[in-house]
This record gives structure tokens, sequence and C-alpha cells, in this order.
């Protein structure tokens, strides 16, 4: 089989490119997500960090949530594969470790790249904002997240929990209790002290605070930004209740998608 080129490939040649490389980059990244090709769009959302860090810009609103939501699906059919993986019979056992691992091996290439965007590009940015700046540390956050979930060893449980707590602090001072990033970063915050650190308490604390805050302030939410943080209150309360029943051991905890 041959080996798929490269979609960034001779971008030059375009006079539409060259002219406009930003917004080619963001055309070409809508465009492989309307065509479902999320490994295309991680390309040039990768690219398009590298300019924004060569010309000293942030990532607009747009830019980042397309950037989130390439790796997400990217990651997320990873992360599915393993999950199912890991309820194998048993009969095979010697093939399915030998899997998990090609799977494990592409989980964290990916999210090492992902991290290294994040960390030696987007979050030096001179132009980043506070919003951008909880945006950035709280995908920090759930990458190690990711990585944590079959290498918690390696230290990524920990590392994990400091960008989410970092993103806390910025977006306690800076950030509206309805304000969907703050809501998006709670959620997943209560997800790593509930899954990966396997503390109850303060996954419970975390989510509680947050939806009582946001429903406090309810009548100062927006129309923008309604659906989406409404969105994420609804899965706020749904943890809540699993994780504090009876049979809470035995589901699946709800985390926000970027879109």
């Amino acid at each position: 089989m041959a080996e798929a080129k490269s979609p960034l490939l001779d971008l030059d040649k375009f006079a539409s490119y060259r002219a406009d490389p930003r917004g080619a980059l963001v055309f070409l990244a809508s465009s492989a997500e309307k065509a479902e090709r999320y490994d295309d769009m991680c390309k040039y959302m990768s690219a398009l960090v590298g300019w924004t860090s060569t010309n000293a810009s942030d990532l607009t609103v747009e830019e980042r949530n397309l950037f989130s939501v390439a790796y997400k699906n990217v990651i997320g059919a990873r992360r599915a594969s393993w999950r199912t993986l890991n309820t194998d019979d048993g009969k095979y056992d010697e093939l399915t470790v030998d899997y998990k691992r090609r799977v494990e091996h592409e989980l964290s290439v990916i999210c090492k790249e992902v991290l290294g965007l994040l960390e030696e590009k987007l979050l030096k940015s001179p132009s980043k904002t506070s919003e951008s700046s909880v945006f950035y540390l709280k995908m920090i956050g759930d990458y190690y997240r990711y990585l944590a979930e079959f290498a918690a060893a390696d230290g990524n449980d920990k590392k994990a929990a400091n960008f989410y707590g970092q993103a806390m602090d910025i977006a306690k001072d800076k950030l509206d209790p309805t304000d969907p990033i703050r809501l998006g970063l709670a959620l997943n915050y209560s997800v790593c002290f509930y899954e990966i650190l396997k503390d109850k308490k303060k996954a419970c604390e975390l989510a509680k605070s947050a939806f009582d805050q946001a429903i406090s302030k309810l009548d100062q939410l927006s129309e923008d930004s309604y659906k989406d943080s409404t969105l994420i209150m609804q899965l706020l309360r749904d943890n809540l209740t699993l994780w504090t029943s009876d049979t809470a051991a035995n589901v699946t905890v709800e985390e926000v998608d970027e879109d």
C-alpha cells in the first residue's frame, strides 16, 4: 500500500495560499472537518499553529475550536479502541496485550504532538488572552489525562491535575461562572479527580461548586453562549447524580467535547 502524501505538500504553488496562508489553512481545516478527514485537519491546524507562532499571533476563537475539534476526533477514536480492547474476554490475552500496546503507542504519539504545540507554541504566545490561556491550559490537562489513562506511572496524572489547577486559578479570576470555557474546565477537572486521581470527594465538590455558581448567575448568561453553557451544566449535574449514587462505581462519566 502506497504511503499517503501529506496534504501540506505544494501549497505554495497556489497564489491564494501565498497571499493569505492563515485564511487558506483555516479554509482547508474547515473543509477537512466537513469531509470528516480529521488526520488532514490536524495537519492543517498544526501548520496554522506554526504560522501564528512565527508571526507572534494568537489563535482566534474559531481557530481554537478547529484545533480542538481536529485532535479531539483523532484521539477520541483511539481512546474508544483502547477501551474496547480492555473489555476483551481473555481468550487470546497475548494478542490483546500486543494490540493494546500498538494503540497506546498511537495515543502517546498524538498526545505528545498536541502537547508540544500547546506548551511550546500556543501557551508562549505573547498575544494570548486570559480566555485563550484557560483554553490552552485546560487542553494540556486533557491530553495529560488521556495519557494517564494508560500511563499514570509516568506522572501524567499529576501533570494533568497541575495544568487543570493553573487553568482554574485564571478562570476563577478572569471568566464568569457561566462562561462555557470555565464550565468545560470544571467538568473535565472533576472527571480527572474522579477517574484518574480517584478522589471522589473533590470531584463532587468541584462539579457542585461550578454548577451552583453558574445557576446563581444564569440570568446574566448571554444568548450567544446559552446553549453551550447549559449543556455543560447538564453534564455536571448528570455526573454528580452518577457519582453520588450507589451504582456510581460502574458508570461511564461524561466529559465536554469542544466544538
